[in-house]
């Protein structure tokens, strides 16, 4: 299996479709990937994890992520990646990540989406070199005509570049993206995001201020540390969206110890960490991620457990 090649025609009647569904709101589980001990691939068992996420309340899945290290799969990986979780949960669940240092490839990856029956896909802006606004928005305008709904995810701490307001506001308007997993940490933006685009589906990008942008208006979560914990972090997401405080802040406060690690350099490994405490299969990641040190790894160890002791795995 290869990556796709880009087609001659975007499939523009099944992008306003799934436009209208919007796949991307709720909790979708950006997913850890299974390695085995030589680091090869578990389909079955990343299958077996999609459908528990779901079958735990979880709204759907985003492989090829950074937590699925996309970066270090081979293109026949990563196509697989994406139909092993279409297959074991619909396409209408699976928004794939679709993020190339080239604006052809990704829209390549895009494609090889739709072929697979996804309803959307999430891009990164470039991310080879700081990009200006002109290449950010003609990445984006590539990738759409894919004939996939967008949704961007502004990570500016790794990419560095900046999907500000005034550029998300610019990009929807122009019709590129749909949606924004917002991962600046900056919780003003919500609102500025709100007048600048309020048709724009602003997504938690940061398991650490789910509450914060629930209660700015966030409409979905893409989320890490459901893979250890999908019940109580779907109660939590679910609580903070209708703006139920007296049941979400308590929660928010006894998971925020886990919650904090999906915005570190380690949050790959202390995911995984986690999802083995629970027991589930977390595992090894792929180099260049070395194990968390001993501190980390104690650190990640004891709040996972008292997370369990009290119930919430």
């Amino acid at each position: 299996m290869t990556a796709p090649t880009a087609s001659s025609a975007p499939a523009t009647s099944s992008a306003s479709t799934a436009a209208r569904r919007r796949p991307w709101r709720g909790v979708l589980v950006a997913t850890a990937l299974p390695l085995d001990d030589d680091l090869s691939i578990d389909y079955d068992r990343y299958a077996e994890h999609c459908a528990w996420l779901v079958a735990n309340g979880c709204d759907g899945v985003v492989p090829n992520g950074s937590l699925g290290e996309y970066q270090v799969l081979t293109p026949q990986e990563r196509a697989r990646v994406v139909e092993t979780a279409v297959a074991a949960i619909g396409g209408a669940r699976v928004m794939p990540g679709v993020a190339a240092y080239g604006s052809t490839e990704a829209r390549r990856w895009a494609e090889q989406a739709a072929e697979a029956g996804c309803g959307a896909v999430m891009l990164l802006p470039p991310n080879a070199y700081r990009a200006d606004e002109r290449a950010v928005v003609a990445h984006y305008a590539e990738v759409a005509r894919a004939g996939l709904p967008v949704v961007a995810y502004n990570n500016p701490i790794d990419t560095k570049v900046d999907l500000v307001p005034e550029l998300l506001a610019r990009l929807h308007g122009e019709g590129h993206i749909h949606g924004v997993k917002e991962f600046s940490g900056d919780v003003r933006r919500a609102y500025r995001i709100a007048e600048l685009a309020p048709e724009l589906d602003l997504l938690i990008g940061a398991d650490d201020v789910l509450l914060e942008l629930a209660v700015a208006g966030a409409k979905g979560w893409v989320a890490g540390y459901p893979n250890a914990l999908p019940k109580a972090s779907v109660e939590l997401y679910r609580a903070a969206v209708a703006g139920d405080l007296t049941a979400s802040l308590p929660l928010y406060r006894r998971l925020h110890p886990l919650l904090r690690w999906d915005s570190r350099v380690e949050f790959v490994q202390a995911i995984k960490l986690s999802m083995d405490v629970v027991g589930r299969y977390g595992g090894a990641c792929r180099p260049p991620r070395v194990p968390l040190l001993p501190e980390q790894e104690a650190a990640v160890r004891a709040a996972t457990e008292k997370a369990v002791a009290a119930g919430l795995a």
